[in-house]
């Protein structure tokens, strides 16, 4: 399922949102209207809360199925919220907008090349998968660049073809490239999305929307 929308007006949702397989966060600000509807999209409950006070979420939390990395900001009120049955863990370091910086599904993790290997350890540990240093199309903030799930990867466009398929090989599914809110190539602060569904910005294009959905396999 696709779905076009804002978050307080904002189309680059994916800068206030995350999700995986089993969830999706939102800020604590969003009307409740719009939390139903990307609970419904993306067929996950839904955690409302702030990270560090903030209500750019998306930028800030990092996840899959199997844990959540959050700013080494984040306050343990906060984070009391998130489902006790999921790992949670803060990312102490200066790179620590895990969201910018961390691409995950459930198969494995494409991290900041500067993160360190404590970092490293840590993402392997709470997300329970192989993870690697990287850059996408020169990026080092590898979160905000591309979306993942565990049906495909999309990129931003300038991507090369080695990079697709060392993230493909990476990820375990296929990757492609596309744009979202009207030719933005930064595809993870567009949208939030799982293999259920994808919640785009509204200024998306029915030619973005088709390639994403190709990307993703929403079918």
């Amino acid at each position: 399922m696709l779905r076009l929308g804002d978050i307080n007006g904002n189309p680059y949702v994916g800068v206030y949102c995350a999700a995986s397989e089993v969830l999706a966060v939102l800020p604590d600000n969003v009307e409740p209207k719009v939390a139903k509807e990307m609970g419904r999209t993306l067929g996950v409950p839904v955690v409302s809360t702030s990270v560090a006070g903030s209500t750019v979420v998306g930028s800030l939390v990092a996840m899959n199925s199997n844990g959540v990395i959050v700013t080494n900001f984040a306050e343990q009120a906060e984070l009391v919220r998130l489902p006790k049955e999921l790992r949670v863990a803060r990312m102490e370091e200066k790179i620590n907008a895990a969201g910018n910086n961390i691409l995950a599904n459930d198969k494995a993790a494409l991290v900041h090349p500067a993160a360190s290997s404590y970092t490293v350890r840590m993402v392997e540990d709470v997300l329970g998968v192989e993870v690697k240093r990287g850059r996408v199309a020169g990026i080092e903030t590898v979160g905000s660049a591309c979306i993942a799930t565990s049906k495909g990867v999309v990129c931003h466009p300038r991507t090369t073809e080695d990079e697709l398929r060392e993230l493909s090989d990476l990820f375990k599914v296929p990757a492609s490239v596309a744009t979202l809110n009207y030719g933005t190539p930064y595809l993870g602060a567009c949208a939030v999305a799982n293999s259920k569904g994808a919640y785009v910005g509204s200024r998306s294009t029915p030619i973005e929307l088709g390639r994403l959905e190709d990307g993703l396999a929403l079918y």
